[in-house]
Parts: structure tokens; C-alpha cells; sequence
């Protein structure tokens, strides 16, 4: 594919667009690649780069000409504007139409479900890969559980059958962009009422399989293997239905009655329990005051907004420590628990160099997957493993089994 940039980074104004910008910059073998920035506003744009000579090309999501025109400047299209719904649709269906290569940060499913039906046949045609989901949502969940049967197949031949993804430490924020997503989600909802079925739809960006997985848990329970109360993980209603699509995609790695499940661990007794409760509370009360407009607006007078973000000293302070458990099939002996830690704030910080190394590897790696849309993990699984601990601060590691 011969194309004038390796890489175009989209959105490279907005917060997390400047932070990529940044990471890309530093690497020591930035000057190896091609690559180049763009945005509606080129002087807005220019504007962020300081004194570092990266070309910058206009382009404006409601102007289709000139999104097809940047489809084909470019192998790949790193883009950060979201909500994707709302400003991401013509981009996709470019880069499926021209073969461009394509990654993004969004967790918007029911986007990514009209994304797959609309262009799967386009892309595969024209041998662009397209990934979502390459940020916090979902590499940690998606490379951990790769990662961790990777291990179950090496020392025991036999995949998982059940993993679980349990956040134990954590310190940092979401960012505005994903909170506008959230929002943007519930408003066209309002609108049409398949989305809240979809949403709910644990299988939803499968094109075939299902599996055993039932409804999201929104309740307190006891989870045996970790000793511990859990409530809802706040990303979970993405991060799995990721997961689940992956196992389809990677030809029965994961086993045909693969479960997966993710949930924040409270701790025990009492404590742990009531702990539990609120988070679970917690995250019922946010959703019903998301999808009820009044008080949507109320929410978004407080939250961040899209190009807002922490100090520097915040994101760098930041960081997680999540483990994931996974059971053998037949022998609790043989049970696995790993790892997976970042280095920076998870909705920034570490968000950034993991989109990063996903447009290098699209740009850069021989990857066993051909056109149409993936996940991080059926499409650069391997390749992730290397580059992440290497270069983005994101370890894995198995400390048990």
C-alpha cells in the first residue's frame, strides 16, 4: 500500500490527540516512519505542534470529500474524535472503501455494531483493518484474557473456560471525550429505542457465536476465587462485549463454552458487601440520570468535558493493577491468575500510548489477519504483547498457575 504517510493522527488538537502526539514524537524511531497530524482547524492544530516540524493535513468529519481525500493520504488513520457516532461514521466507511487502516478509542457498541454490518464486506474486499476499542477500553481486558490463554494452552492444553477480570487497584479518571460518548449513547437512545436492547445484548458484536453469558450483573455477590464482594465494573458493558467477539474471532482459541465476566472487587464481610451494594447502586443511579434528559444535562454541568484532562503530574501519577482469573476446565489445580499493570492514568496517559502502538503495529507489523473489522486481540494480540511492555508501560504477568 503506497500511501504518502505511514500514519495520520486525527483529533490531534483534543486532549488525548495532543498526548498521542506527544508519545509519537518521542520515540526513538519517530524519524524512521512518515507521519502527520490533522484536524478541521489547521492554524487550532498547528497551534499544539510548538516547534516540531509534523506535517498537517485539513480535514473536516462533515465534509465527506475531504475525509475520502485523508482516507487515502494514509496506511492507517489513528483517530481520537469521538463520540464516534456523532463524528466517526464517514471516517470508517472511507477507510473501508480505500483499504486504510484504522484504530480508535471508542466504546460506543451500538456504533460498532452498525460499523461491522455497514462495511465488513467493504473492508474485507478492500484488506483495511479496522479496530476499535484501543484504549483502556478494551486492551487491558482484551490482551489480559489473550495473554492468559496463551499460558492455559502452553502448560496445559486446554484453554480457560472461565476467566474474570477483577480491577485491585487503580488511580485516575475517564476522560471528558468518554463521558461525551456516554452521553451522546444515551441521547440517541432517546431517539431509538433498539439501541437500550442492543446495549443490553451481551453477544451483540458477535456476527455468529454465542456462548453462556447471560445479562450484565448490576448486584453485589461473592466471588469464591478471589475471597471477596464485587459490584459492576463501570466499563464492563464494553470491555466484554469485546472479549466475547474476540472468541469468535479467534477460531475457537478461547474454547466453545468460554465465560467472561468483569467486576470490582470491595473486599470482605460486612464492609465488603456494602461496599458491593453502593457500587452497584452507584452505577444504577448514574445510568438513569444519563438516560433521562434533565438531569443529563445536570450530569454534564459536572463532568469533565471533551478536551479537558488532568495535570501532567496527574496523569503521570496514575496507574492500575488489575488480575484476571481463569479456571481450567477440569482441574481447579490447574486454575491461572495474571497481571496486567500500566504505568500512567488509564484514561489518558496509558489510553494514548496504547492507541499509539496499535497504529504502529498496523503500520509497521506482519499481522495474520486480512481486511474487515477486529479487536485488538484477533488482530494484533501477539504483536501488542511485544510492543506494549516494551515501549507503553503496560505489563503482563502470571502469578499464579
Amino acid at each position: 500500500m503506497e500511501r504518502e504517510y505511514d500514519i495520520i493522527v486525527w483529533g490531534a488538537s483534543g486532549f488525548t490527540g495532543r498526548l498521542v502526539v506527544d508519545y509519537m514524537a518521542s520515540q526513538p524511531g519517530a524519524s524512521n516512519f512518515k507521519w502527520a497530524v490533522a484536524g478541521r482547524n489547521v492554524n487550532k492544530v498547528r497551534s499544539v505542534l510548538g516547534d516540531r516540524d509534523i506535517p498537517v493535513v485539513q480535514a473536516d468529519s462533515h465534509d465527506d470529500a475531504s475525509i475520502h481525500a485523508l482516507a487515502q493520504k494514509a496506511r492507517v488513520i489513528l483517530t481520537t474524535v469521538g463520540p464516534y457516532a456523532r463524528y466517526g461514521s464517514s471516517l470508517v466507511a472511507a477507510c473501508a472503501q480505500h483499504g486504510t487502516h484504522y484504530c480508535d478509542l471508542t466504546g460506543e457498541v451500538h456504533w460498532m455494531r452498525d460499523m461491522i454490518t455497514a462495511h465488513q464486506e467493504t473492508a474485507k474486499a478492500s484488506g483495511a483493518r479496522i479496530v476499535h476499542t484501543c484504549g483502556f477500553d478494551s486492551i487491558p481486558s482484551e490482551l489480559g484474557v489473550y495473554f492468559l490463554q496463551r499460558h492455559m494452552l502452553a502448560t496445559h492444553g486446554v484453554p480457560a473456560k472461565q476467566i474474570k477480570y477483577r480491577p485491585m487497584a487503580f488511580s485516575g479518571g475517564f476522560s471528558g471525550g468518554t463521558i461525551d460518548s456516554m452521553m451522546a449513547m444515551m441521547e440517541s437512545a432517546k431517539e431509538d429505542k433498539g439501541i437500550f436492547k442492543r446495549l443490553a445484548d451481551p453477544y451483540v458484536l458477535n456476527d455468529t457465536m454465542r456462548g453462556l453469558d447471560g445479562p450484565d450483573r448490576m448486584s453485589a455477590y461473592f466471588d469464591e476465587d478471589l475471597d471477596a464482594w464485587v459490584g459492576p465494573f463501570v466499563m464492563a458493558s464494553v470491555n466484554t462485549r469485546v472479549v466475547r467477539r474476540s472468541a469468535e474471532l479467534l477460531n475457537g482459541m478461547y474454547g466453545s463454552d468460554f465465560q467472561y465476566n468483569e467486576a470490582t472487587p470491595t473486599g470482605k464481610g460486612a464492609k465488603g458487601f456494602l461496599g458491593a451494594a453502593g457500587v452497584g447502586l452507584g452505577s444504577g443511579a448514574f445510568a438513569g440520570m444519563a438516560s433521562f434528559g434533565p438531569t443529563r444535562s445536570l450530569l454534564q454541568r459536572f463532568l469533565p468535558k471533551p478536551g479537558e484532562g488532568p495535570t501532567e503530574e496527574a496523569i503521570n501519577n496514575g496507574y492500575y493493577d488489575i488480575e484476571l482469573f481463569g479456571q481450567h476446565p477440569t482441574d481447579a489445580s490447574k486454575n491461572a491468575r495474571v497481571r496486567v499493570k500500566g504505568d500512567k492514568d488509564p484514561g489518558y496517559g496509558s489510553t494514548s500510548k496504547m492507541i499509539a502502538e496499535s497504529a504502529f503495529a498496523l503500520a509497521q507489523d506482519d499481522l495474520p489477519v486480512g481486511g474487515g473489522f477486529w479487536t485488538p486481540a484477533s488482530a494484533m494480540g501477539d504483536a501488542l504483547l511485544q510492543r506494549l511492555p516494551q515501549s507503553a508501560g503496560v505489563t503482563f504477568e502470571v502469578i499464579e498457575g
